[in-house]
Parts: C-alpha cells; structure tokens; sequence
C-alpha cells in the first residue's frame, strides 16, 4: 500500500461517491490529499475517515465554479504541502445535466460547461506549474460514457463532457513535454445509476461498478508510475457498456 508514497494529490468532487472513494484510496497508498468539495460536512467527514485510518489529508472547501475558489484552493494545498503531483477532476453538478435537445437553454449548457470543462481548465491551468515542477505530474479528468453514446434527456451533460475529453487530448499533447500525463475516465458506478434514476444497467456485466472497488483503482492506476506511459486515452471501467474498436 505504497504506491503514491510522497506524492501531493488534489481531488475535486471528494465529499461523496467516486471522489470520496478515490480521496480514501490515494491516502492509502501513501499520498498527502486535498479533499476539495463544496460542501464542509462532505469534507470534514472524508479528512476524518483519512486521519483516522492513519492519512494525511487537508479539508478544502470549494465551488470549482468560481475562478477565485480555485486559485485559493491551490494555493492552500501548495502552501500546506508544497507541491501538486497529481490533479484528479471529479467534481460536477449533478442538478443541472438534464435536457432533451429541443428544450436546452443557453442557460442550462452554459452551467454545465461552468462546472465542466471551464472549470476542469481552471483547475489544470493552476495545478500546471506544481505538476511540471513534479516531474511526473498527473492528470485524471472525468468524462462520461453517457457522452459517447448520445444518451437521449442528457444534452447539456453530454456536450459538457465531450468537452472534457478534448481538453484532456489536447493537454495530453501540449503538456507531454513536461512530463505530465493527462488521461480520461468514463466511468459507469452505482452513485450515477441512482443519479439517473436507472434501475439497472444493460452492460455486458451486468451491475453498475463500485466506486471503492472498481472507479478508484483504476484512478490509483492512472495516478501511479505503473501509468507512466499513457497519455491522451479515454479508460471505460463500465463493465463492457462500450464494446467497440472505436475506444
């Protein structure tokens, strides 16, 4: 259980669900995390699991929102830490991602692409000087399988998050020189199967994946040296929901 042992890790969206679990995870391996979530219960609540388990973590409230926030998040784990090593993009709002095609407002899209790649950007731009400074920083945006597929009533989150998937190849480009590695997640967990109402899933494994058993390891991997040479790719734990040559 030593396989972040000495790194700084950020994770937005980890009061609850795949955030939470992945906040837990990396302090088991031995990284220092930022929980950065906009709500303090969520926050107090996943630094108290961490410290009592015997972590190291720092409460940061935050709405990724608000450019301000942002900064002063950053600067807050830097200044307690010294560093970033590893930025995970978790973090959305889960009221908003609702909205056939014909009825999308401007309204709408727009906070979804606020709380999305606006603010996936954000984050980057001010984690990017700690991870270069790294020297092996690491990126995990969270995109969504529900994008790829058009996922009919979900237009707004849908284009928000193809967005994300973007940016992520892009950066994964630009920054590669800097040896930072900038890598996608399409995850299909219970927390969102709930979300969405959605009885059951019709993946070829048939259940939604755990957020502590199936999404996080697969975040620990990314985030790990075992990743190093991955970059620019969209990982699918989904349990077989996008089946393809196309992934």
């Amino acid at each position: 259980m030593t396989r972040l042992n000495g790194k700084i890790a950020l994770v937005t969206g980890a009061g609850r669900g795949i955030g939470r679990a992945t906040a837990k995870l990396f302090a088991a391996e031995g990284a220092k995390v930022a929980v950065v979530s906009r709500t303090p219960v969520n926050v107090e609540s996943v630094v108290a699991d961490i410290e009592s388990a015997g972590g190291t973590a720092l409460g940061v409230v935050c709405d990724i929102g608000d450019a301000d926030q942002i900064k002063a998040a950053v600067n807050k784990v830097v200044a307690a830490y010294g560093g970033i090593d590893i930025l995970v993009n978790n973090a959305f709002d889960s009221s908003a991602p609702f909205s056939s095609i014909i009825d999308l407002s401007v309204e709408q899209l727009q906070r979804n692409f606020d709380m999305g790649p606006v603010a996936y950007l954000r984050t980057m731009q001010a984690c990017y000087p700690f991870l270069k400074k790294s020297g092996e920083g690491r990126i995990i945006n969270f995109g969504s399988m529900a994008a790829i597929l058009g996922l009919t009533g979900y237009g707004p989150y849908n284009m928000a998050k193809e967005a994300v998937r973007a940016l992520t190849r892009t950066a994964a480009r630009e920054w590669a020189a800097d040896k930072i590695t900038v890598n996608n997640l399409l995850p299909l967990a219970e927390t969102w199967g709930k979300e969405a109402n959605v009885p059951a899933p019709t993946n070829a494994l048939a259940r939604f994946g755990s957020p502590e058993e199936d999404i996080a390891p697969v975040v620990l991997f990314l985030a790990s040296k075992d990743a190093q040479f991955l970059t620019g790719y969209s990982f699918t734990p989904d349990g077989g929901s996008i089946i393809d040559s196309a992934r």
